[in-house]
């Protein structure tokens, strides 16, 4: 899927057994936010040709109260409110830039939030991953919401998962 992310060009592929390189479509992101947010796991994130493999995420819908959609459509969060595989980009705090990809049908204003790559310019997944879920994190509503998705083990999480489930 190619889209516009903050003015520049962003590409993410899926992991698929066997391995190969293919874009996502529209379609891949209108599923459940909780069905599409483990499968970009392992995917490829590049902006500008920089990136690598997503290694963990978390889940947003507009029921959720830490979800940017939960009190309705905004000149900010717009976008959620629109067709799923569009971008969702804002900056948090004023430091970080954030990007989330809009997941299920229009207007239900659910969004995966890309939260840790592993830094690498293009390898693709060589072996099988384990993916693991547990409680998103910097959040002060819905905090027990198991909705934080990420590669077990990987020293590129944001944070390393407590007593994680496998997903």
């Amino acid at each position: 899927m190619l889209s516009t992310c903050v003015g520049k060009a962003t590409d993410v592929a899926l992991r698929e057994k066997p391995l190969r390189k293919r874009k996502l479509a529209p379609g891949f992101f209108a599923r459940s936010v909780h069905e599409v947010a483990p499968d970009l796991i392992g995917a490829t994130f590049f902006v500008d040709g920089i990136g690598g493999p997503i290694v963990e995420v978390e889940a947003y819908h507009q029921s959720d109260p830490a979800a940017h959609s939960y009190g309705g459509p905004t000149a900010r969060n717009a976008v959620m409110f629109g067709p799923p595989g569009r971008v969702y980009v804002y900056r948090s705090y004023g430091v970080h830039w954030c990007v989330n990809f809009v997941c299920e049908a229009e207007d239900s204003a659910s969004a995966v939030l890309i939260r840790a790559l592993m830094p690498t310019t293009g390898f693709a997944r060589t072996a099988p991953l384990e993916i693991v879920a547990g409680p998103r994190i910097g959040i002060s509503k819905a905090v027990d919401l198991p909705w934080r998705y990420g590669w077990a083990g990987s020293r590129f999480l944001s944070r390393p998962f407590k007593a994680a489930t496998k997903s």
